[in-house]
């Protein structure tokens, strides 16, 4: 376990480029957080990490958004509406695990039990208005996810 105090979104993204250079293909990161804790901007982090120069923003509308061309791809979901297992099918998930890319997942808790022990959970707590307290765990800590 990991853990990181970051006092601005710039330092939050720093953060997640560095966590990207471990990434290999075929991974999910899994968020939890509060709704603007910054899971997307510490996706922005990984994904400039893994060389992709695009905008990244929230999937919130679109469920899933696509960032290509950096070393892996980011396939970028949002579990939020995900309720049951034929949500998570249907979501394409298991596919873009396959396709070898790094799949980003925000409010992951509502799919945990779909996740491996591959896994990297990422949980981002708001202490104040700026500053976010950032655990990384590898593995599958079920009991502790998301508390």
């Amino acid at each position: 376990m990991e853990q990181f105090i970051s006092h601005s979104p710039e330092q939050t993204r720093a953060f997640a480029e560095r966590l990207a250079q471990t990434l290999k293909g075929g991974q999910v990161v899994a968020f939890t957080g509060n709704l603007g804790a910054g899971k997307t901007c510490f996706t922005s982090g990984l994904a400039k990490g893994l060389g992709f120069g695009g905008r990244v923003t929230s999937p919130t509308f679109a469920l899933m958004n696509e960032y290509l061309g950096g070393r892996l791809n980011i396939y970028h979901f949002d579990m939020y509406r995900i309720s049951s297992w034929d949500d998570l099918y249907s979501s394409g998930f298991f596919d873009y695990i396959d396709r070898g890319g790094v799949v980003v997942a925000e409010w992951s808790e509502n799919i945990v039990g779909a996740l491996d022990d591959g896994t990297i959970f990422v949980d981002i707590e708001n202490i104040d208005e700026t500053t976010r307290k950032i655990t990384v765990t590898r593995g599958k800590p079920y009991e502790n996810f998301g508390n």
